[in-house]
């Protein structure tokens, strides 16, 4: 997430968590997890696409996709430990 500062990486990853809450369960499991898991999914899709498929890119468009797939990963793993536990 080069190029938008961390302002910028925790507004784009909270928006991608929120979006990734509704995709993987429909509802979410609320708006702070989601949000976090936003946040944390874009530096695990960042360290994802960054170091396994060599994929450097900038700006908030690039950001916010990275957000977006680490956010659904994480929440699908999420999903599967917890089951519908998580539901706030």
């Amino acid at each position: 997430m080069e190029g938008i500062g961390w302002l910028g990486a925790i507004i784009v990853g909270g928006i991608a968590g929120a979006l990734a809450g509704r995709f993987v369960s429909g509802h979410g499991y609320g708006i702070i997890l989601d949000v976090i898991v936003g946040i944390i999914g874009g530096v695990v899709g960042g360290w994802l696409v960054t170091n396994l498929f060599h994929i450097t890119g900038s700006g908030y468009i690039f950001s916010f996709i990275v957000s977006l797939i680490g956010a659904v990963i994480l929440l699908m793993l999420l999903r599967l430990v917890t089951g519908n536990r998580a539901r706030a």
